[in-house]
Formats: C-alpha cells, structure tokens, sequence
C-alpha cells in the first residue's frame, strides 16, 4: 500500500495484505485484508483505520463484511461505488441503522446512545443496495478465489474466508485471553462452540484475525491458540455455577461481571453481561445444574 496507506502493513502472498488497524487490530479498530485478483480487488472487514488513512491506494470493486458489527463495517463508506456483500443473516446490520440495532438487540434506552456511536464512532453508512451470501459461496477475482465459510455463533451471520494460497480470515473467532463473545440477542453458545469445533479443521499456512492476534502462521500454533480461547467458555459456566451457590438473579450476575472487568464503562457492558448470563444459565437448566426459585432468582444444584 502506497500514497493512501501510510499505516503498518504486512503482505501474506503477492495477492494478499493485511492492513494492521490501530494498536494490532485492538477494538475498536481491526485488521482488514486487500485480496486482489487479475480481475477484481476486493477488501475484507474496512476498518476504522481504514476510514482514518483515508481509505486505499487501489480500485476497490467490493467489499466483504464478515458480519454485522460496527467495527468491522466502519470502512465500507471509503468504497461507495464497490458492491457490498454479508452473510444473508447479517445483511440488514450493513444495510440499515434499524437492522444494526436489531442485531445486537439494542434495549429501548440504549438505542440513542448507540445510534450515536455507530455514526460518529464507526461512520456508520448504510448501504440498502448490499447483497447477501451464504456458506460456500466463492467470490472468483481472476486467479484467486475468496470462499465464505459459516461460522455463527458470535452473530447468526458471522463468518470466515477461506482465500487461495493457504490463507483462513477468522474474523471475531479473534484467539484472544478475553474469550469468544456471544453477548447479543442474536449470539448463540452452541453455535459458537460448533463453529470453534468446525474451524479447527482448516487447514492453512496463515490465519487472520479482525482483532489484536492478527497474523497467526502455521496449524500447530493455531490449535493451540484456538483450544486456549474455546476453553474460556467452560471456565465462565464453571465460575458461574460457583456464584450460583446461593441465589442469585441475572441483575447479580450482570453487576458481578463475568464477561467484562468492573472497570470497563460502556453502553454495550450490561446488555453483554445479561445476554451471556441467560445464555449459560439456560445449558446449566439443560443440564440440571440448577433451579429457578419462585422470586426469579436461581441457585446451584
């Protein structure tokens, strides 16, 4: 990258760059790649560091989303005459503000200051003429291909791409300490986990994530990396059942944080904490790990 790009770089093959995003890809910025073929160039996930570098130095004819999340469609207003593409499940987050909030189940309160951040934030700009692709769907630049890869559980559409010459872009299975997130109303645990269990199985010389690991080289480190992250989850369920040795509600569990520090503050924290609470209490009653007391509160087994 020349001229437009005076931020880090780092090219995995002659067709595929990594655009490091600010602090290595730590939120809200992100790692975004430039794939380009003999026919097309297309950028994946534009970046808030994107949008400050003032976009790229090349044609860009699309742009694809991994899914409906701010930070990874900040960029997309740099491409206004690229094609737009997300998962058909996550499609209406690129291309509305309502579908955004719909998304990540913005409360009734928080949907002002939301609405505010993702505009001012993350250049939030809709794009209503965006259009969807499913799993398997193969994006064909001339020489090089681009293949979406399913891989919900983070949101119902997010997704991974697998690109020719031995490249996988995880996205937000992002292999950080912090853990996998699944704290919208769209999230799903046992989706999460199936995707960590399907991804484990590509087979690549680089995998990328949107946030702060970035470029990962080689399987054996990838696994490791993969199984460390997919082992917060248990870790959450087992602390959580710790704190369910007396009764407690889902207002005591998002105020003692099991997902965020206490000294986080944001809009976001609550809703997170509330949403991965109900997700696990609902396999700890799967499991009959617990019981749901007349007053709304719950208690261990």
């Amino acid at each position: 990258m020349q001229s437009l790009w005076t931020g880090e770089s780092r090219a995995l093959t002659k067709d595929v760059t990594v655009l490091v995003g600010e602090n290595n890809g730590k939120y809200p910025s992100g790692n975004s790649l430039i794939v380009r073929g003999s026919a097309e160039t297309v950028v994946i996930d534009p970046s808030v560091t994107v949008v400050a570098q003032g976009g790229v130095s090349i044609a860009v004819d699309a742009v694809l989303n991994s899914h409906g999340h701010e930070d990874h469609i900040a960029g997309n207003k740099m491409f206004p005459n690229a094609r737009v593409h997300a998962h058909h499940h996550d499609l209406l987050a690129v291309q509305r503000m309502e579908g955004m909030l719909k998304v990540q189940g913005a409360r009734p309160q928080e949907r002002p200051e939301m609405t505010q951040i993702f505009n001012e934030q993350f250049h939030y700009t809709p794009r209503p003429e965006a259009q969807g692709f499913s799993d398997g769907d193969v994006f064909d630049l001339g020489g090089v291909t681009v293949e979406a890869v399913h891989l919900p559980g983070h949101t119902r559409g997010h997704s991974g791409f697998r690109i020719s010459g031995g490249i996988f872009f995880l996205s937000d299975i992002d292999l950080t300490g912090f853990g996998p997130y699944y704290g919208d109303v769209w999230s799903d645990l046992d989706q999460f986990e199936a995707s960590l269990h399907k991804v484990r199985d590509e087979d690549a010389d680089y995998y990328v994530t949107f946030h702060h690991k970035g470029v990962i080289e080689g399987r054996e480190t990838f696994w490791k990396l993969l199984d460390a992250f997919a082992a917060v989850i248990p870790k959450r369920h087992a602390e959580m059942l710790k704190y369910l040795q007396k009764p407690r509600t889902i207002n005591d569990m998002v105020r003692h944080r099991f997902i965020y520090r206490p000294n986080v503050v944001s809009v976001f924290v609550d809703r997170v904490e509330a949403r991965s609470a109900e997700l696990h209490l609902e396999r700890m009653r799967q499991r009959g790990e617990i019981e749901a007391l007349p007053d709304g509160s719950f208690i261990a087994r």
